[in-house]
């Protein structure tokens, strides 16, 4: 039920319609204010829709008040009218209300209109997605020319990286994600040796789950899952970081200041996610093989027997080509992160979109870069 007042107020106005041949007469009467003209307003426009006469006629000398929403539905019809190139008559206003019609041109208002929504053709949705993906790439490539000049500056110059940011960006972005990091490692290492455990067991093998959680760790698995966990928490920090400062325009203030945003801002976040991203990885490989070890102790074999097996079945080698691969998966973690930040559009959710488009391509590239190390790897026999 609503309010008695506004009910009321809504009897008071009513429109009466005559149509005759090509033309239409809508005959208001009471009141025409905020309260009552809506319905009106959806009632006329919608007739003038479905007749589209050659002449409409407004009757309004039954109209008692007439504040700005009566003013804006007659000049609303008359408007719609005009350009359907038909004719409109405003008769018997009161002289007060005339002179309000009369401060608007109906001839010279725009009518909304809108906008037909156009069929998606595949050849053209193609051609847009390549494009959207050439203008990435094309940002990226310059993106990595700016940051690796930049780099080289300030190794050259160490005194000009602010160390107190970079520990405390190691510790937000590398301590505080050693906790989920070992969480998941451990999970995959367990979840892996009891999938692999199932079809071994079958040929009496299931010490050699040992040698397959000890390779998969160290060589793949272990800087994959930090990668792309990291990917999902520090890269969509960056994003967001730096997207919030550019949405802020600190960015601008910092570049008239003189201060150039890739050397000040992203530099140390891309160092610092280059060391820490590996010393996580280490963590990865320990508390994967952990979990792996503690299925095969499940299974009745003793830990001495699995630390054996497992020190017989990996090198030194594995481990250093997964730790060689996380320095590169950290390098387009914080690259990608700060990338997207820096071109964060103004928006209410353009921080949002811009931490989106730092997870999803950060992925897509470890998994890209990954295919490139494991093809390289093969031929090198390593």
């Amino acid at each position: 039920m609503g309010d008695p007042m506004q009910k009321q107020a809504a009897e008071s106005a009513k429109m009466q319609v005559s149509v005759a041949d090509d033309e239409v007469v809508l005959t208001f009467s009471g009141r025409l204010d905020v309260e009552t003209t809506a319905e009106l307003w959806r009632r006329s426009t919608a007739l003038l829709e479905q007749h589209r006469p050659s002449l409409l006629r407004i009757e309004a000398g039954a109209v008692d008040y007439c504040d700005g929403a009566g003013i804006g539905l007659l000049v609303e019809l008359c408007c719609r009218q005009h350009h359907r190139n038909g004719k409109y008559r405003l008769c018997d206003l009161a002289p007060q209300f005339r002179q309000m019609f009369d401060l608007f041109n109906p001839a010279a208002l725009p009518t909304p209109s809108r906008p037909k929504a156009q069929p998606a053709h595949l050849p053209e949705e193609v051609g847009r997605g390549s494009w959207r993906v050439w203008e990435w790439l094309r940002d990226l490539v310059a993106f990595i020319g700016e940051l690796t000049v930049a780099t080289l500056d300030t190794l050259r110059r160490p005194g000009r990286i602010r160390w107190r940011d970079s520990l405390l960006i190691a510790e937000k972005a590398g301590v505080n994600a050693l906790p989920i990091v070992l969480l998941v490692s451990f999970l995959v290492g367990l979840i892996l040796a009891f999938q692999a455990a199932i079809p071994m067991r079958q040929f009496g093998a299931e010490i050699y789950v040992a040698d397959l959680i000890g390779l998969s760790m160290l060589r793949e698995l272990g800087p994959l899952m930090t990668a792309m966990v990291m990917a999902g928490r520090s890269g969509s920090a960056f994003a967001a970081e730096l997207g919030t400062m550019k949405v802020n325009e600190e960015l601008d203030a910092l570049q008239t200041m003189g201060l150039d945003p890739v050397r000040f801002l992203v530099v140390n976040r891309v160092l610092t996610a280059m060391v820490m991203i590996p010393l996580l990885t280490v963590f990865a490989d320990l508390l994967g093989v952990i979990g792996g070890g503690v299925v095969l102790l499940s299974l009745g074999y003793s830990l001495v027997t699995y630390v054996n097996q497992l020190l017989g079945a990996v090198t030194w080698a594995d481990m250093a080509g997964g730790l060689f691969k996380s320095i590169f998966f950290g390098l387009i973690v914080a690259a990608l992160g700060c990338l997207h930040g820096l071109q964060t559009k103004s928006g209410a959710s353009a921080v949002g979109d811009s931490a989106t488009r730092a997870v999803v391509s950060g992925n897509i590239l470890i998994i890209v870069a990954d295919g490139i190390f494991s093809v390289i790897f093969y031929y090198l026999g390593i």
